[in-house]
């Protein structure tokens, strides 16, 4: 078995079970106990699973992991998603741009782009394009949060509510296999579906990794969007979801290729 569908086969599994040891992982697989443990690392480091002495458990489904820890995870596949995805947004156009570390990599690559109007929830953005003379950068009001800079609450949706914007561009922190978008906090959740009925266009952004995290709180269906970006291709009942409700599905070429 190939190490990306022993990957897959073990994140299954440990989902199916909550917990799967070393010594499970290495009778089904038929590999070394130490090829189980670099694999269960890899996973780890990643952010989905939970190493555990001993084996694997599951990632919380109601704790999000630590901003400073996301920005790391997955980072560089992260950036070319997110210049794939600037790629497609013509110049002149208007955006929202929501919270997450992923929307902040599709901030930076924007920078090249010209005359750009830019609607957004998420501090981190807006300082990351501020000193974009030719852009007009609008900050949603509302509820900061301290942990990552994103704006929350009545006063966001409310403001988001006065705009029609091209495109809006969401992230996600996980994607079930029944094409439920699904997040940690309610009160974000709902800054995002009013992002999602007030823009022509929805861009999702979501790394392999979303595909297989659970989260607490649904935001809505993948079927809502208009276009996914991510770096691989995603498990086949989210495949089928995409083809089936014309959304496009955008897959980053590596750097060799771009």
């Amino acid at each position: 078995m190939i190490q990306q569908k022993r990957h897959d086969a073990i994140i299954a599994l440990v989902k199916h079970q909550g917990y799967a040891s070393i010594e499970q992982l290495t009778r089904d697989f038929g590999v070394t106990p130490q090829t189980i443990r670099r694999d269960l690392n890899a996973l780890a480091n990643e952010g989905l699973i939970r190493r555990v002495h001993g084996g694997a458990g599951l990632e919380s489904s109601t704790v999000n992991t630590a901003y400073h820890t996301r920005k790391t995870l997955n980072v560089e596949a992260k950036r070319r998603i997110a210049e794939y995805l600037a790629a497609q947004i013509p110049n002149h156009a208007s955006l929202f741009i929501n919270i997450g570390t992923s929307n902040e990599l599709v901030a930076e690559a924007l920078q090249y782009h010209q005359g750009l109007e830019v609607i957004t929830n998420n501090l981190n953005v807006a300082a990351i394009l501020q000193h974009k003379e030719d852009f007009n950068v609008i900050v949603a009001g509302g509820q900061v949060r301290s942990r990552d800079g994103g704006i929350i609450g009545e006063a966001a949706i409310d403001f988001i509510n006065q705009f029609k914007v091209d495109v809006g561009i969401i992230g996600i922190s996980g994607i079930d296999e029944d094409g439920s978008l699904l997040e940690f906090d309610y009160q974000e959740v709902r800054v995002a579906q009013a992002i999602i009925q007030n823009s022509r266009q929805v861009f999702l952004i979501a790394d392999h990794s979303k595909f297989h995290r659970n989260a607490v709180v649904r935001q809505g269906r993948i079927t809502q969007i208009d276009a996914l970006f991510t770096d691989r291709e995603p498990p086949e009942a989210i495949r089928r979801l995409l083809d089936s409700h014309d959304v496009a599905l955008h897959i980053a070429p590596m750097s060799s290729e771009a």
